[in-house]
């Protein structure tokens, strides 16, 4: 097996109607051990509640002390995102907050046009990042400028900082750049350090691509995309995250209990038949 569905880290995004204190308590409860989380509230996501990590806050308190109490840990800290503005100096507040967190990695995202600054600027930083011992993930998208795997591995080559800086492979956006569950047994080792589950249609019009990454994915199993070989592809103990917005279901009044419930236990199912096929297979090959 692969991909350790015990270790399966909640998503902010799956239930982004909590705060980040309220995330690391729901975890717990549906049994994940991890979250990737946001460090400040989005305002394109509506349905996020108002909150304050930066700086010294009860929340950003609250928030390391339920870590603590409660044994969970913080796989990655959103949000990001690089453009052809960004300073990157700016981000250290949130670096603080994510080093002081305990967080493992920043996933970042890239808008800057510009290829050679593109590069210039990641890898200013990732230099600041490495003075707060923190690794950083590239999460390519396709209505970024890191539209690909190849484009996010590409990007992670030239940084040059192998075990500190990787890709973070969403599911969701892997299929819609054309990507292949092929191109991540291909990715050169170690160059994958995450990645993220959901389902979806096998096509969709592009104007809707925003709308379904943000507010509304399918939960793994219910949709067109090849989850278990998705599953089955990965790198040995890469860590994983349950990543599904459910903006009609919150509609319908879901609690975020059950949506997270519902969402680990559709994307362990499918991974457990991942690796029950996986299995079968290395059975007749001998």
């Amino acid at each position: 097996m692969n991909i350790e569905p015990d270790l399966l880290a909640l998503d902010h995004l799956t239930v982004a109607d909590t705060t980040p204190s309220q995330l690391i308590a729901l975890a717990a409860e549906v049994g994940c051990p991890a979250v990737c989380l946001f460090l400040e509230p989005m305002a394109v996501l509506p349905r996020m509640p108002e909150f304050r990590l930066l700086g010294d806050t009860p929340e950003r308190r609250e928030t390391r002390n339920r870590c603590e109490s409660l044994g969970i840990n913080i796989d990655l800290a959103y949000p990001f995102t690089l453009s052809a503005r960004t300073q990157v100096q700016t981000f250290r507040p949130a670096m603080e907050t994510a080093a002081w967190l305990g967080v493992r990695a920043l996933s970042t995202l890239h808008y800057d046009r510009d290829p050679q600054r593109r590069i210039d600027l990641f890898a200013a930083f990732c230099e600041l990042a490495a003075e707060y011992d923190l690794r950083v993930a590239v999460e390519f998208y396709p209505l970024s400028q890191v539209r690909s795997l190849p484009e996010a591995l590409d990007l992670v080559a030239r940084i040059e900082r192998p075990g500190h800086v990787g890709v973070n492979i969403d599911l969701l956006h892997l299929m819609r750049s054309g990507g292949r569950i092929e191109d991540i047994r291909n990715a050169p080792p170690g160059s994958i350090s995450y990645a993220q589950f959901c389902d979806g249609p096998q096509s969709l019009d592009t104007q809707a691509w925003s709308t379904e990454a943000s507010y509304q994915r399918q939960l793994p199993g219910e949709g067109q995309f090849d989850v278990a070989g998705f599953s089955s592809a990965l790198p040995a103990g890469v860590p994983c995250s349950v990543e599904v917005p459910q903006e009609l279901q919150i509609a319908q009044g879901q609690s975020a209990r059950e949506r997270g419930m519902r969402a680990l236990q559709a994307t362990r199912s499918v991974i457990a038949m991942a690796a029950a096929s996986q299995t079968a297979l290395e059975r007749q090959a001998i």
